[in-house]
């Protein structure tokens, strides 16, 4: 399912509608964790060829030998082992869609391999003499910048140019705020259930700690935090020490004002940042403490020295 109200979700899953119904090459850039698998399938599941089957192979995560398996099968005989005939991928996904994530991370020889069956529409098992021919839409998927690997010559052009007829670009979770809290609605919900828990709410604090991480892992990191806090929460509210500490630490702190002495600049800095800290861990001490790795009552002690009130 995609979550999302804002202007750029809506564009991605408009243009992934529009795609659904041509057979064109699709490519999806994205960070790791923005939903391309998702999209991926709506394209499919919006297509002519919805009855028939859509399967995903990651490029990145299978050494090539295996990979090259995996795709065009192989003979009877073609190898140690081959003890019978393999159908790939290709020829499972005839007449539907063929997902193929993290393109950019596929060797010079793989590419041509995919080349021909983009050209051509056939393709030799391993270990084979006569050409399969099959009908598979190719939608493909990258974080990387592909352009860039084209000029090193880690990537071919003409593989590059026949994955890119339609291009479809996701935009990071950091580029649409306004889409979190239908997000962390969701997944709010779909973690209590799966954790046999309560629905928690998410207090204003924690709200706003969430809406102003920047989400380098995207969604998928969204998800691990909201289970996460969950599962440790009190079943009642989510605050801030129930997120993972790297999300709390991301907090921002205020510059002290120019044309004070050093002395004075300093002073400054330390209280808001201690009264920002102990914000940020909704008030919570012990909290605070382990974010700034220091001892509780040394932390008792800056805050009554420093006069902050919390």
């Amino acid at each position: 399912m995609i979550i999302g109200e804002s202007e750029s979700i809506t564009k991605v899953i408009g243009d992934a509608k529009k795609v659904a119904n041509s057979k064109a090459t699709t490519l999806i850039y994205g960070e790791s964790g923005t939903g391309k698998e998702l999209i991926a399938r709506l394209i499919h599941n919006q297509s002519p060829r919805r009855e028939k089957p859509f399967l995903i192979i990651n490029c990145g995560a299978i050494p090539e030998t295996l990979l090259e398996r995996e795709l065009f099968g192989h003979e009877k005989g073609a190898f140690t082992g081959a003890d019978q005939r393999k159908i790939g991928l290709f020829e499972v996904a005839d007449g539907g869609t063929l997902f193929l994530d993290e393109i950019g991370e596929t060797t010079p020889a793989m590419q041509v391999k995919l080349l021909r069956v983009l050209q051509e529409g056939q393709f030799f098992r391993i270990g084979g003499t006569a050409p399969t021919t099959v009908d598979v839409r190719i939608i493909a998927a990258t974080n990387r910048e592909i352009e860039k690997d084209i000029e090193s010559g880690r990537f071919r052009e003409d593989l590059f140019y026949r994955l890119n007829v339609i291009r479809i670009n996701i935009p990071p979770l950091r580029e649409r705020k306004e889409d979190i809290p239908l997000l962390v609605k969701y997944f709010l919900e779909k973690k209590s259930s799966e954790n046999y828990k309560p629905v928690p709410i998410v207090t204003k604090e924690a709200m706003d700690v969430i809406i102003n991480h920047p989400w380098h892992g995207n969604i998928r990191e969204l998800e691990n935090a909201i289970e996460r806090a969950i599962v440790i929460g009190d079943g009642k509210e989510i605050k801030v020490e129930n997120l993972p500490l790297d999300i709390i630490k991301g907090r921002v702190v205020t510059s002290p004002v120019i044309g004070i002495s050093l002395k004075e600049a300093i002073e400054k800095f330390k209280k808001d940042f201690l009264a920002e800290t102990i914000k940020y861990a909704g008030g919570n001490k012990n909290m605070a403490a382990k974010i700034l790795r220091i001892q509780r009552t040394y932390l008792h002690k800056l805050v009554k020295e420093l006069d902050i009130h919390t």
